[in-house]
């Protein structure tokens, strides 16, 4: 397991590496600190994401599992962290792509201003997706294991009513339009609508085709793409507002690339990790944990539309404390549910 464990790793260690390398011959030392902190900044920001993706990655072939390592870095890495954050500029400045990405390689401090001006998109967006991701997990009629006991049992009775979930979703895209400042709300509407879009059409992709597959161990073709698209969503919604907040540390856009890049990497790697292990049937609340970081992190960003800037490492550790919670929790329910069965011999 130690041997398998390190084969996962040990690209994103060399990568890792060769990048801290290069930067360190190629900039001043005080670059390489930042590159660490943005690395561990990246990870911290998105280890409650590499549990959902493992329940995910779990039911996908060993292929599609590589091509998420491998592919899916390149599209998280380049598109996510560094074309995305450029069109959103270009949207919301109404500058050329060209004209943005010459501001962002060679007038970094004007592009991080901009950036922060586009950030109402972002956290509209992303904060509804992710939102969307809890309020889904969370009113599920079918979810027989509960952590938070009561809440969570009560608000699971509402998943009886498929259109629940929806209706609380309008409700608050509408909620943010009546009461975010007033240049804002057609564009927050908008992106609120488009998260919350985006995952319904996700969601019914993935069920159209995984219905045609549901005694297959693993998911392939359209049901294994549908969730490959999903994850990599998933990790935009995460990782865009996680630009943002790197922007506080570095107006560098190659050194942001380069360190929030190689912390995905390691995230990756952390997914396929917890897959393989099958680290969710060990730890029974994990899940849960997870599913409540994210459901805070949507709020947060939210939030953050009414001029409210929860300090970075709040954001970034809240959801370290609900899965140590959630893990903490597992190991006691386990060792009761032990002490349960000898008591029973």
């Amino acid at each position: 397991m130690q041997q398998a464990s390190l084969r996962i790793f040990l690209p994103s260690l060399i990568i890792s590496l060769m990048v801290g390398a290069f930067i360190g011959f190629q900039a001043p030392l005080a670059d390489l600190w930042i590159f660490l902190i943005l690395v561990i900044l990246e990870i911290t920001f998105s280890f409650d994401n590499a549990v959902i993706n493992s329940k995910i990655l779990g039911r996908m072939s060993p292929f599609w599992q590589q091509l998420f390592l491998t592919v899916g870095i390149i599209f998280a890495v380049f598109i996510v962290r560094f074309v995305l954050p450029i069109v959103i500029v270009m949207i919301s400045s109404g500058h050329t792509f060209g004209n943005v990405v010459n501001m962002a390689l060679h007038e970094p401090h004007q592009y991080a201003e901009t950036l922060h001006v586009a950030a109402p998109i972002i956290n509209a967006f992303g904060g509804s997706f992710l939102l969307m991701i809890g309020v889904s997990y969370f009113l599920d009629r079918n979810k027989d294991i509960h952590w938070l006991g009561y809440i969570e049992r009560w608000l699971s009775r509402f998943g009886t009513y498929s259109s629940f979930k929806i209706i609380i979703m309008l409700l608050v895209a509408l909620g943010l339009y009546a009461t975010v400042d007033e240049p804002l709300k057609s564009i927050v509407l908008a992106s609120s609508t488009i998260g919350i879009v985006l995952h319904m059409m996700l969601e019914l992709f993935g069920e159209y085709f995984g219905s045609k597959q549901s005694s297959a161990n693993h998911l392939v073709g359209g049901a294994a793409f549908a969730s490959f698209l999903y994850l990599n969503v998933l990790d935009a919604s995460f990782s865009l507002d996680g630009v943002i907040g790197a922007f506080a540390i570095s107006t560098d856009v190659l050194l942001i690339m380069a360190g929030l890049g190689v912390g995905a990497l390691w995230v990756r790697s952390l997914t396929i990790y917890l897959t393989r292990a099958n680290t969710l049937s060990h730890y029974r609340y994990l899940e849960h944990g997870a599913h409540w970081a994210i459901l805070v992190l949507g709020i947060i960003m939210l939030v953050k539309l009414y001029h409210i800037e929860p300090a970075e490492w709040f954001t970034g550790s809240i959801g370290l404390i609900f899965i140590a919670t959630a893990v903490a929790s597992s190991i006691m329910e386990r060792k009761k549910q032990t002490k349960q069965l000898r008591a029973a011999k």
